[in-house]
Parts: structure tokens; sequence; C-alpha cells
């Protein structure tokens, strides 16, 4: 299994309509065969940092999720809110019910 942490700084005009467009990318990402979990975290004392937890079955499902239509809308709709570029860091399980 392969886990992602993505971290977005979002520009405090566009919080709520990251929230909007993560949500949704979110709930079509879990229905993906590939996808064991995938959270949205906001960061308590910044609202404007959030933290994308991405729990990969596979090592083909990251490919797979990127294909899809709605990342494809998630990714074009929430580049021009980011503060900065979104960074990730990679993770392997080392005990992870699923």
């Amino acid at each position: 299994m392969l886990i992602v942490q993505v971290f977005v700084h979002v520009k405090p005009e566009f919080v709520e309509a990251f929230t909007v467009a993560t949500l949704d990318n979110a709930t079509n990402s879990i229905q993906e065969p590939g996808i064991a979990r995938f959270d949205v975290l906001q960061q308590q004392d910044d609202p404007t940092r959030f933290t994308l937890i991405e729990a990969y079955r596979t090592d083909d499902a990251p490919a797979a999720h990127k294909a899809t239509a709605h990342y494809a809308r998630w990714r074009d709709t929430v580049e021009p809110m980011m503060a900065e570029p979104r960074t990730n860091v990679k993770y392997v399980d080392v005990h992870f019910p699923d």
C-alpha cells in the first residue's frame, strides 16, 4: 500500500471554493477500486492549509486516479486557488488496517 500526504496552501479568499471542489474529488475518489482511503484535513490554527491523505491499494492506482475526470476537474479548478504549489510526501504501509 502507498500512502500519500498532499499539502496545500490555499489563498484565503478561496478556502470555501477549494473545500467544495476537494470534497467532490474525495467523494468520487473513494469510489475507485484502487483507493482505500481519501481524507481531507483542514489545519485548525490556519484554515488556509489542507492535508489530503490518499491511501492506494496497488502501485498502479495513483496513475489510474490521475486519469479520472474528477481528478482532472479538481486539478484544473483548484490550481489558481493555491497560494503556492502543492507538495507531497509518500509513505509505505507499516500498519494500515484496510
